[in-house]
């Protein structure tokens, strides 16, 4: 083999590895049980519940503020099911609206549908935290990509949630969301 040979196949080895490692020890790493027992308890009938308020900012794929935002939710439940209507107003100035539509098991399994999901989000509640996985449709304005998503959110002991969101696209994290969301009577 040459010298070039043996370089490329140790950046290949390379790579592969900080891949596996990021897979194993990283934010994806991340399982409900991991947070079992924990308190307070997350139940999303109780914590995202009527009118809420959401802040948050979208990072870029080098780690920079691409985007800041503000949100007024508003959240209703029939038993085990809800609709949670969003309203996004970015530091562009554009606005966006969403509506999730949710279901809870008797297992705590989260199903998840919105118009901009390709397919049904999987999730689950799991002591002070949520996990949601699903495939979003981006919309043209912003490319029209089609990212997979992981959802944390975790319940903080104020009753505030603190939402981690990683977006990748062929398993590279392209980009990543931080935000808060507070019930509005709880201010």
């Amino acid at each position: 083999m040459t010298s070039l040979t043996w370089f490329l196949l140790g950046v290949v080895l390379t790579l592969a590895g900080v891949l596996v490692w990021s897979r194993i020890s990283g934010f994806p790493a991340q399982r409900p049980a991991d947070y079992a027992g924990q308190t307070p308890a997350f139940d999303l009938r109780t914590h995202l519940s009527g009118p809420i308020k959401c802040e948050g900012i979208i990072y870029g794929p080098l780690g920079r503020v691409a985007s800041r935002f503000v949100g007024d939710f508003d959240a209703h439940w029939d038993g085990n099911r809800g609709v949670m209507k969003e309203h996004f107003l970015y530091d562009t100035g554009t606005t966006q609206n969403r509506e999730w539509r949710l279901e809870i098991g008797n297992d705590n399994r989260i199903r998840a549908e919105a118009d901009d999901v390709v397919g049904t989000g999987q999730g689950r509640q799991e002591g002070p935290s949520v996990n949601l996985t699903y495939t979003i449709r981006l919309p043209k304005e912003a490319g029209g990509h089609v990212l997979n998503v992981t959802d944390w959110m975790y319940l903080a002991p104020n009753g505030v949630i603190v939402n981690r969101s990683q977006f990748r696209k062929f398993g590279i994290k392209v980009a990543e969301l931080v935000a808060t969301m507070r019930r509005v009577d709880t201010v």
